[in-house]
């Protein structure tokens, strides 16, 4: 079983937004450009977790998202569930139909584990990812790189300017 881009991503683009949330609204080019997902990918999945609640539009300069609630209250399960991703290592898609129309022998086991999965990522909020050295960590490498490219685009303007 695997999680798919449409997952991984959308939890990763509401960690950098928890992560930067204290600098106001933040925008999704800003994301984009932080964890290199495509911005029409991050508007798709925006507007899936908007339409959840976990998140809120600012319109206007400045603008962009912002959690709707606090980080200890987001668990990355909802996410995932957010987003329609599904958390499922039967074959038959917890159909019960895995074998010419009826359940295969170890249908009720990828089935647990299907559970057994989504009630693990329940227990793990943002507030808990963001507390964790290595995020911490990728989080200023990032930054870094970000303010880095800045730099280097402001250098050559003025150059070329």
């Amino acid at each position: 079983m695997r999680l798919t881009t449409k997952g991984r991503y959308a939890v990763t683009a509401m960690l950098d937004l928890a992560i930067h949330a204290e600098d106001g609204p933040v925008s999704l080019n800003d994301i984009s450009g932080r964890q290199g997902i495509s911005l029409s990918y991050l508007e798709q999945l925006f507007a899936r977790l908007r339409r959840c609640g976990l998140v809120s539009s600012v319109r206007g300069p400045g603008g962009g998202y912002q959690l709707s609630r606090a980080t200890p209250e987001i668990n990355v399960a909802e996410i995932v569930d957010a987003v329609n991703e599904s958390m499922d290592a039967t074959r038959c898609n917890k159909q019960g139909n895995c074998q010419e129309g009826f359940e295969c022998l170890t249908h009720h086991l990828w089935l647990d584990l299907s559970d057994q999965i989504h009630e693990f990522l329940e227990k793990i909020s943002l507030e808990q990812l963001i507390s964790r050295n290595e995020i911490q960590q990728t989080a200023r490498r990032q930054d870094g790189n970000n303010d880095n490219r800045i730099e280097a685009f402001l250098s050559e303007a003025a150059v070329n300017g």
